[in-house]
C-alpha cells in the first residue's frame, strides 16, 4: 500500500507543477483534465500527508519517552498518535478501494407502483416527491421523462432524470422494493394498509457507451398525453422505442420536439441495457452477495416506511430512524451515509480476504 501511495503523491506533485507552468494554459482541454485529476487525487493525498505527519509525531514522542521530565507528556502524545494512525490508515484503505466508474454520472430513476392498488400509486408519488426534494436540497436538476398518473393523483409509473455531480454515488443504494404501512386517505375505517413500490436507479448512459444495433430498435411516435387544455400536444412528438432482442420498451413524452424525446429515450434505453448487462455479469455472484449493500437487491424489500409509528427502517443494514416526516421531505443523507459506510466496510472486508 505504501508504494502505491508514494506513487500517487508523486503524480499529484507532478500535476501541481504542470498547473503552475504558464505554457500549460495554452491547452484549455489539458488544463481541464489536470484539474479533474487533481480533484480526484486530493482527498487521498491529503490523508496520506496527514498520515506521514502523524507517523513523524509518533516517532518523536517515542524518543521522548526515555526523558523522565517529558515522559508523561510524551506518553499522551504517543498514544494519541497511535490512535490517529489507526484511523488514518483505515481512511487510506477506503480511499484506495476501486471507484465505481459510474459514481459521477447523472441518474435515471424509475418508480413503479407495486402491490396495493391506488394506495401503492399514491406511495409511488410520495417517493417521487421525496427524491425530488432530496435533489433540490443538493441543487441537482430533476426532469420528468415519462409519467402515467391515476385519477386520484397517484403514479402508476414514472421515469425521471436527476442531473448533478455525484448523483449516482448517492442514489444507487435506493434500488429495490420500498414498503409503506399507513392508513390510506381512501380508507374510511382507519385500517393500516401495506403497499409497495419499486425503485430502479440507473446511471445515465450515452448511446455511444453501450453497443446498440440501430436495426434492433423500432421507433413509434404518438401524441403526448396530458391533463387537457393548452398542455395537450397536437403533434406526434412523443417517442416509444422498442429494443426487440431484449423486449425493452422506453417512452419519452415530456420534451417539446420528437428529436429531443428520441434523444432522451435513447439515453434511457442505453441505461437500461447497461444495467441489464451488469446484472447478467454479476448474477453468478448473487447468492454470495445477497446480503451486501448496493447489488442484487432489486427484487427484495429494502426499506419500510411505517407512518403510524413514525419510523423508517432500512432492512439491509438494520437502521431505524424515527423521523419519517423528515425522510419523506427528502432528508435522506443520514440513510444514504449509513448505506455508503456499510458498502465501504463490506468492500474493505472483501479486499482483505
Amino acid at each position: 500500500m505504501l508504494d502505491k501511495l508514494i506513487a500517487i503523491e508523486a503524480r499529484y506533485s507532478q500535476i501541481e507543477a504542470r498547473l503552475a507552468a504558464p505554457e500549460t494554459y495554452e491547452d484549455p482541454a489539458q488544463v481541464a483534465q489536470l484539474n479533474k485529476e487533481q480533484t480526484q487525487l486530493q482527498p487521498l493525498v491529503d490523508t496520506f500527508r496527514a498520515y506521514q505527519r502523524t507517523k513523524q509525531a509518533r516517532d518523536q514522542a517515542k524518543e521522548l519517552l526515555s526523558d523522565p521530565e517529558m515522559k508523561e507528556l510524551a506518553q499522551e502524545e504517543y498514544q494519541q498518535a497511535l490512535e490517529d494512525l489507526e484511523r488514518l490508515e483505515r481512511e487510506l484503505q477506503i480511499l484506495l478501494l476501486p471507484k465505481d466508474p459510474n459514481d459521477g454520472k447523472n441518474v435515471i430513476v424509475e418508480i413503479r407502483a407495486g402491490v396495493g392498488g391506488e394506495e401503492a400509486a399514491l406511495f409511488a408519488h410520495s417517493l417521487y416527491r421525496m427524491y425530488s426534494m432530496y435533489a433540490e436540497s443538493r441543487r441537482w436538476h430533476t426532469e420528468v421523462d415519462s409519467v402515467s398518473e391515476t385519477e386520484l393523483g397517484g403514479i402508476k409509473e414514472i421515469s425521471f432524470t436527476i442531473e448533478g455531480e455525484g448523483a449516482y454515488s448517492r442514489l444507487k443504494f435506493e434500488s429495490g422494493v420500498h414498503r409503506v404501512q399507513r392508513v390510506p386517505e381512501t380508507e374510511s375505517g382507519g385500517r393500516i394498509h401495506t403497499s409497495t413500490a419499486t425503485v430502479a436507479v440507473l446511471p445515465e448512459m450515452e448511446a455511444v457507451d453501450v453497443q446498440i444495433n440501430p436495426a434492433d430498435i423500432e421507433m413509434q411516435v404518438f401524441r403526448s398525453s396530458g391533463a387537457g387544455g393548452q398542455h395537450v400536444n397536437k403533434t406526434s412528438s412523443a417517442v416509444r422505442l422498442i429494443h426487440h432482442p431484449t423486449g425493452t420498451v422506453v417512452e419519452c413524452q415530456q420534451e417539446r420536439s420528437q428529436f429531443q424525446n428520441r434523444d432522451k429515450a435513447m439515453r434511457i434505453l442505453a441505461s437500461r441495457l447497461y444495467e441489464a448487462e451488469q446484472e447478467k455479469i454479476s448474477s453468478e455472484y448473487t447468492a454470495e452477495r445477497r446480503g451486501q449493500v448496493g447489488t442484487g437487491m432489486r427484487n427484495e424489500r429494502i426499506r419500510t416506511y411505517n407512518f403510524p409509528q413514525g419510523r423508517v427502517t432500512d432492512h439491509r443494514i438494520g437502521l431505524t430512524l424515527y423521523k419519517i416526516d423528515h425522510v419523506m421531505d427528502g432528508e435522506l443523507d443520514e440513510l444514504i451515509d449509513a448505506l455508503a459506510a456499510a458498502d465501504q466496510a463490506e468492500r474493505l472486508k472483501q479486499s482483505e480476504q
